[in-house]
């Protein structure tokens, strides 16, 4: 369905305070929620988001009179438990998760119609949801950009996939790939991104998990010959 289609994955800022819940929190498609309420249960079980996070539907219902919307996995933490484990050698350290969303919690938003939703589109959803979520893609992107550590700046900036990017900074500095590809070694299930065609330059981004591990550019003939890009001096 293309509501779903539309929303699922979709990243987010909040304009407003979000609470975790343990009941869903309604908004009415005329802008209209309860203010009281939601402060209540942000002082009960606190934040969800705040003000200028960036936070990820990842599940979306459909009922007769309401779209419903799981924010960074719902009311439990909605975090997952590596979310916070760091790995690494010496001083340095990388946390497992690397994801698109700096926000502290989940939770639900119910989006209320009062009556049938009707013929609607996920771009009427995000809308009607403008008064406490911003989806525009500029904007989320660029207050997820103020996020990242300096070197993953510097290299959305200079257009370039380094390694230690997720999926969604890579997404940022180079694009969507022409290709994807999937193999499993020793175990371990490994990801190409490719970009480019031959004849001329391709790269290939591999990533494990969600965290990209190589870069590779080659040049890719017509006959199918393949030539390692040579590394600067």
């Amino acid at each position: 369905m293309e509501i779903i289609r539309g929303l699922m994955a979709e990243y987010a800022k909040v304009k407003v305070l979000l609470p975790r819940s343990k009941k869903i929190l309604e908004v009415s498609s005329d802008g209209a929620w309860d203010k009281a309420k939601w402060a209540e249960a942000a002082k009960e079980r606190g934040p969800a988001g705040r003000v200028g996070d960036i936070i990820q539907v990842t599940h979306v219902d459909i009922d007769k009179d309401r779209i419903v919307l799981e924010l960074n996995g719902g009311g439990g933490s909605g975090r997952k438990w590596y979310d916070h484990i760091q790995v690494g050698m010496g001083n340095a350290t990388n946390p497992i998760s690397q994801g698109g969303t700096n926000a502290s919690g989940g939770t639900v938003v119910a989006l209320t119609f009062g009556g049938p939703i009707g013929q609607v589109s996920s771009a009427d959803i995000k809308k009607l949801l403008l008064p406490i979520l911003d989806f525009d893609k500029e904007s989320a992107n660029e207050n997820y950009f103020e996020t990242l550590p300096e070197p993953i700046k510097e290299a959305i900036k200079a257009k370039k996939a380094t390694v230690g990017m997720n999926r969604d900074q890579v997404m940022l500095a180079i694009g969507r790939p022409v290709s994807k590809n999937r193999e499993t070694k020793e175990g371990a299930e490994y990801e190409d991104w490719i970009y480019g065609e031959p004849p001329g330059r391709v790269t290939f981004v591999t990533f494990v998990k969600d965290k990209v591990v190589t870069v590779k550019e080659t040049y890719a003939g017509l006959g199918g010959s393949i030539a390692t890009t040579p590394e600067q001096p």
